[in-house]
């Protein structure tokens, strides 16, 4: 007698079905899976948060440390702010006068001969400029100088000197050749930076081939003024020559 289809069905069924019991049991080993999944995430969470409370910890040591060594430096800050004297600090910026021994150098145009052609055709080689000035003044303070002064007027660290064709503008005034700078110092070590810079031995080149003023003299004593403009930083365009 042929069997029927569903005698056949119905133990290949159960057979499958109790293969996918036996193979949960095994998995899952006598526990919830889905229990056991929740506590997994409850362990990161868990994990992730005491992670996060000791990375806060150490920031806020830190910030301590930060605010520590700050309050450190501004008590320093304080100290060295306190140990010059107002007088030097006065001193240093220029607000007060100066007297001693000095050094002043000239610096002029080449003067016109009347009938007789210049020396260059171009003009700028017949004129002191903005550089030559800087470069005297810089010499001079390499050397050492306690003070300087150009046309009488006291340079200080915000000073900016213009040229303006064959004048010079100095803390808004104008000023024609010849230019007198003066500072006072060493004279015999104001001498030798002059006489050691770069620059000032190029001006000086000039000085022997197109006839431009250069002189120099110590002065036994000398008073120059403190700086009374503002202290402002100019808002200055330079330029490299007239």
């Amino acid at each position: 007698m042929a069997r029927r289809p569903w005698s056949v069905f119905v133990p290949l069924t159960a057979l499958v079905a109790g293969l996918l019991f036996a193979t949960s049991a095994s998995t899952a080993q006598g526990t919830d899976l889905r229990a056991d999944r929740r506590l997994q995430l409850t362990e990161l969470i868990a994990r992730e948060r005491q992670v996060v409370e000791r990375t806060e910890l150490s920031a806020d040591e830190l910030r301590n440390d930060v605010e520590a060594l700050a309050a450190q430096v501004a008590v320093e800050d304080v100290r060295i702010g306190t140990a010059a004297p107002p007088a030097e600090l006065e001193l240093a910026a220029g607000l007060t006068p100066v007297r001693g021994p000095a050094v002043t150098v000239s610096l002029d145009d080449a003067a016109r001969r009347p009938g007789r052609p210049a020396l260059s055709d171009n003009p700028n080689d017949l004129v002191v400029h903005q550089q030559d000035l800087q470069a005297v003044v810089n010499a001079l303070r390499a050397g050492g100088a306690e003070a300087v002064t150009l046309m009488g007027e006291r340079i200080i660290a915000t000073s900016a000197v213009r040229c303006v064709g064959n004048t010079v503008l100095l803390h808004g005034r104008v000023y024609s050749p010849p230019f007198v700078v003066t500072a006072i110092g060493d004279p015999a070590a104001l001498r030798a930076a002059l006489n050691d810079d770069p620059a000032v031995a190029y001006f000086r080149t000039f000085v022997d081939r197109f006839g431009l003023g250069y002189t120099v003299k110590t002065e036994r004593s000398v008073e120059l003024p403190a700086y009374d403009g503002p202290l402002e930083l100019p808002n200055v365009q330079e330029g490299r020559s007239s």
